[in-house]
C-alpha cells in the first residue's frame, strides 16, 4: 500500500524551489555582494541543500511502521526550523547584509541568534527522527543500515556549525561587527572556489560541514544503487554482501568527513593538502579498499553459489530466483 511522502517536509520543498528560483533571478539582476560573494548565492546554495534535506526525510518518514505519529511530528518540526532559516536567508540576502555570524546591528544579531536557535531546534528533531528510524527494519538490511549510518553521518556533518559560531582570535580582543567565521586562521570572504566559495587559502569548516550533512542522501543512493546492480552482478544480488560494502562505505565517508573537519581545523585550504593531510588521506583510501576486496571475497553462506538468495527471503533452486523483500 503506498504511503505519502510527509506533507509539511513537502510543502517546505515547494517553497524552497520557489526560494531557488528567486535567488537565480537575483543573482542574474543583482549585482550586489556580501563578503565577496553575490548577495544571492547563498540563498541559492541552502536552498538547493535544503530541497536534498526534506525530500530525502519526507520519502524516509513514509516507509516507517512503527513511531508514525511522533516521526510525522518531528518531521514537522524538521519543516519548521527549515523553513525559518531560509526565509531569514532569504531577508538578508534582500537587505544586502549577512545572515551569519552579523554582530553588525541590533537586527542583525538578532537575527542570527533565531537562525541559531532554529538550527539548535532542527539538529535535535533530526537526532530524535535517527532514534526512531534505528529501532526498526526499513526495507532490507542493507538499505536499513545505510539510513541508520546516513543518519549518524549527518548528525555529525551538522554538529560542525557550532566550530564556526566562535570568536576568532582577532574577534575576540575587542567589539567587531563580525563574531564566527567560515574559515579558520583568516578572515572570511578572501579567494574561494567557484559557487561553492570554499576558501582555497586558509581552512574553510564548511567542507566538513557540507560533506557530514549530505551523508544520509550519499549512503541511500547508495543502497539503492547496488541493489540495482544485483540485478546485473550476481554477487551483489546477496544482501549480506551489500551490507558490507554499505558498512565500508560508510565508515569510509564518515572518514573523509572527519578528515575534512581535522584539515580545516588546522588552517589548510582543502586545495593544499600537506604532507600529514595526504598521508592520513592515503591510509583512508587503502583501508577503503581493503575492506570493500573483503565485502566482496568474504562468504555469505550457501546462498552464495548460483542461487541469487537474499538474506531477507528463502533460498530456491537455481532456476527459481527468490525476491528481495522490501517489506520492513
Amino acid at each position: 500500500m503506498f504511503t505519502p511522502w510527509h506533507r509539511p517536509l513537502m510543502l517546505a520543498t515547494y517553497l524552497f524551489v520557489v526560494i531557488l528560483l528567486v535567488s537565480v533571478v537575483g543573482l542574474i539582476v543583482d549585482d550586489r555582494l556580501v563578503n565577496g560573494d553575490p548577495a544571492w548565492l547563498k540563498p541559492a546554495k541552502f536552498a538547493l541543500s535544503m530541497i536534498v534535506h526534506d525530500v530525502t526525510l519526507a520519502w524516509l518518514l513514509s516507509l516507517l511502521t512503527r513511531g508514525r505519529r511522533t516521526a510525522w511530528w518531528l518531521g514537522t518540526v524538521v519543516a519548521a526550523m527549515t523553513a525559518g532559516e531560509m526565509v531569514l536567508l532569504v531577508t538578508q540576502a534582500g537587505r544586502g547584509r549577512m545572515s551569519h555570524f552579523n554582530n553588525a546591528t541590533p537586527l542583525d544579531a538578532t537575527l542570527y541568534t533565531v537562525m541559531g536557535v532554529l538550527i539548535m531546534v532542527l539538529w535535535f528533531a533530526t537526532f530524535a527522527l535517527a532514534v526512531i528510524l534505528m529501532i526498526q527494519r526499513v526495507r532490507e538490511r542493507s538499505t536499513t543500515w545505510a539510513i541508520r549510518i546516513g543518519m549518524g553521518i549527518a548528525l555529525l556533518g551538522m554538529a560542525v556549525g557550532p566550530l564556526m559560531t566562535g570568536p576568532t582570535p582577532e574577534q575576540a580582543t575587542g567589539a567587531s561587527d563580525v563574531i564566527g567565521a567560515h574559515t579558520v586562521g583568516l578572515p572570511d570572504g578572501g579567494p574561494g572556489l567557484p559557487v561553492l566559495g570554499w576558501s582555497t587559502v586558509g581552512g574553510d569548516l564548511r567542507v566538513g560541514h557540507f560533506v557530514g550533512i549530505h551523508g544520509l542522501q550519499v549512503m541511500v543512493l547508495l543502497a539503492l544503487l547496488l541493489i540495482a546492480l544485483g540485478t546485473r552482478h550476481p554477487r551483489l544480488n546477496d544482501d549480506g554482501t551489500r551490507l558490507r560494502l554499505v558498512s565500508v562505505a560508510g565508515a569510509a565517508y564518515a572518514g573523509l568527513m572527519v578528515l575534512a573537519v581535522w584539515q580545516a581545523l588546522r588552517g589548510q585550504s582543502v586545495v593544499a593538502p600537506d604532507a600529514l593531510t595526504l598521508t592520513a588521506a592515503g591510509a583512508l583510501a587503502a583501508l577503503t579498499l581493503l575492506g570493500l576486496a573483503w565485502s566482496l571475497r568474504v562468504s555469505s553462506g550457501p546462498s552464495r553459489k548460483g542461487r541469487g538468495c537474499d538474506s531477507s527471503s528463502t533460498c530456491t533452486t537455481s532456476s527459481t530466483r527468490a525476491p528481495v523483500s522490501t517489506r520492513p
